[in-house]
């Protein structure tokens, strides 16, 4: 690294020392010889820099490659100027609008799905902190959702949100439905809506099998994010464990109640009692129901305290 830097900060080469005949010019940030191709110096190119008014837009070099992960790779810029940020003639100019037209002729209704959904999905990806595999399936899945037109009429947000949260239940990666539609900013119904579509038409095409997320998950989960020892966690799923075992139904109701209920009692006569505001905020779901909840395992336990 410090000879890579000493070459960085080196001097200039005289240009009649590269070749017999040099032929200078300077391309990508480089000085360049182009008889003998030896690098006369190297220059750091930095961020572009910012334009305040239309003059420094106008005088500022647009030299950011233009392409997209999939389709036509070549993306004609709405301003007319070359590389080097000049006005492009009118015979030039009316060639180019003439290319951009058949260009968008030719692009099909799904590349344009694509083009809107692709950027999307990212960004909600690096926001929930997915991995990249979970990250692969879900484009799979919408991709084939949008082939198969389900999305015509449809909310393309609603597709991407529930796409991912399939294929995080693929995966079983510890995620759930109400983290993916706060990340996405979209109502819960909109999601399930696509999430059944999905579950019906696609994820058999794909031999793809969907696992619903379990109590046990969730309490390791919550018990995370609450900051609570592992000594709690486990006595918490061995109270719903031996609750179940004394006749306690979850058949039909929400897993996130039971998994916050235990993890409640478990450290209640702790040094690391939470209150119920704090479990129930981070399970996503209200205090009635965790309270409710809590009232079903007494019950079954016998607890009275």
């Amino acid at each position: 690294m410090k000879g890579y830097i000493d070459y960085l900060n080196r001097e200039s080469l005289p240009e009649d020392k590269c070749c017999e005949k040099p032929c200078i010019t300077t391309t990508g940030g480089n000085k360049v010889c182009l008889n003998c191709g030896l690098i006369l110096d190297i220059h750091l190119v930095e961020n572009e820099r910012r334009a305040y008014s239309k003059e420094e837009i106008e005088k500022r070099k647009q030299t950011e490659p233009r392409w997209r992960d999939f389709g036509s790779r070549t993306v004609l810029p709405r301003e007319k100027v070359d590389y080097k940020g000049h006005y492009l003639k009118a015979e030039s100019k009316t060639l180019f609008l003439r290319l951009s037209k058949i260009q968008n002729s030719l692009i099909s209704s799904i590349e344009r799905n694509f083009w809107e959904a692709k950027p999307k999905m990212k960004q909600l990806v690096s926001k929930l902190n997915i991995p990249e595999y979970i990250h692969e399936t879900a484009w799979k899945i919408y991709s084939l959702a949008a082939k198969k037109k389900m999305t015509m009429g449809r909310s393309i947000e609603g597709f991407i949100t529930a796409s991912l949260y399939v294929s995080i239940r693929v995966h079983e990666f510890p995620k759930i439905l109400e983290e993916i539609c706060d990340a996405a900013m979209i109502p819960r119904k909109t999601v399930i809506h696509s999430l059944g579509l999905l579950l019906r038409e696609v994820l058999p095409e794909l031999n793809l099998h969907y696992k619903p997320i379990t109590v046990k998950q969730l309490i390791f989960k919550f018990g995370n994010e609450l900051n609570v020892s592992m000594e709690i966690q486990k006595n918490a799923l061995k109270l719903l464990c031996d609750s179940s075992k004394r006749g306690l139904s979850t058949l039909g109701k929400d897993p996130k109640g039971f998994a916050a209920s235990s993890i409640y009692l478990a450290a209640r006569y702790t040094d690391q009692k939470r209150t119920q505001t704090e479990v129930a905020e981070i399970a996503k779901i209200t205090e009635v129901t965790l309270r409710t909840r809590i009232k079903e395992i007494k019950i079954r336990m016998k607890i009275t305290r």
